[in-house]
């Protein structure tokens, strides 16, 4: 129920003002001038009924000027017929016989629009937020052919969206908006053409889907991403694995390589701290670190001036 009344109230400050008396300037003249030569006549004739006469007179002479503005057009009803559109500007009716019964606004005007928990293709409720850019085209039909245009285009649009949640799964909703915006834009405009209305684009500005299908496709992301991660990871041991065995190829053949990695080696060890530990292995002897093991043991002693002879 309230979604209904936050709805209707959208709709309603989106629709354009209603009708309602415009003062101008040719009006009160046109009051004022008869006014005023009743005034001047009974003043001359000392008989009130120049004043009387003035005064009716400018109340009939002010109904007949009406101007509209640059983006207005006025519906002129004869007796309630349709006799045609009247502005932008200063424009004349006959008095208690030609009738503007609407203002007709042509800029663009924007309406926003929402489906509230709408299932999807894949039964999962949503809610959706719009706007939609339309004008009228042709004040004509917006005027004869439908009671209200802008809440018949706000319904329609409303009921159009609607529609294509229903025919449209979680996935395509998400990450295909600017097929959405346009699929939604050709069926609100099909609709709203015969009333002489046209729509000019249509986006969407949210997709609010419920908290705990977040937290489940938040962790489905993770889950995808620590499997990409392993992946990434065990090609690299791969590559790495065929670098080593080209490597053990070339060391294999060429004993004097081999033993500059070995000093190379021990060289990275020490250059930071000063220390290196070795797992006692068959790399000790097959790269004839032992050695270089104690050369490097010594000259660390006379670094540090230690009197201790290692072993």
């Amino acid at each position: 129920m309230a979604n209904s009344i936050t709805s209707m109230m959208q709709t309603r400050d989106n629709l354009p003002a209603k009708n309602t008396p415009r003062a101008n300037v040719v009006s009160a003249a046109a009051f004022l001038l008869p006014l005023a030569l009743g005034a001047l006549t009974t003043a001359l004739t000392f008989s009130p009924a120049g004043v009387i006469v003035g005064l009716l007179l400018g109340l009939l002479l002010a109904q007949s000027p009406k101007v509209a503005r640059q983006w207005e057009r006025g519906v002129v009803l004869r007796l309630g017929k349709y006799v045609g559109l009247r502005g932008p500007g200063l424009f004349w009716v006959i008095p208690f016989v030609d009738t503007v019964s609407a203002w007709i606004d042509q800029r663009v005007i924007t309406t926003s629009f929402a489906a509230e928990e709408t299932l999807t293709s894949d039964t999962v409720p949503v809610n959706v937020d719009a706007v939609l850019f339309w004008m009228v085209y042709d004040p004509e039909k917006a005027a004869l052919e439908v009671q209200n245009y802008a809440q018949a285009v706000s319904w329609a649009a409303q009921t159009a969206l609607r529609d294509i949640i229903g025919r449209t799964s979680l996935t395509d909703l998400l990450r295909g908006r600017e097929r959405i915006e346009d699929e939604l834009q050709k069926l609100i405009d099909e609709r709203s053409n015969p009333w002489g209305v046209t729509v000019q684009s249509v986006e969407m500005r949210d997709v609010i889907i419920p908290s705990a299908l977040q937290d489940a496709m938040s962790r489905e992301a993770q889950a995808a991403r620590e499997k990409q991660a392993r992946i990434i990871l065990g090609q690299a041991e791969v590559e790495i694995a065929h670098s080593f065995e080209k490597a053990a190829q070339s060391y294999r053949d060429n004993p004097t390589a081999l033993h500059l990695r070995a000093m190379n080696m021990l060289y990275e060890g020490l250059k930071e701290k000063g220390a290196l530990m070795l797992v006692p292995s068959s790399a000790v002897e097959s790269m004839g670190m032992g050695g270089l093991l104690g050369a490097a043991a010594l000259r660390q002693q006379t670094l540090t001036g230690s009197d201790e002879v290692p072993e």
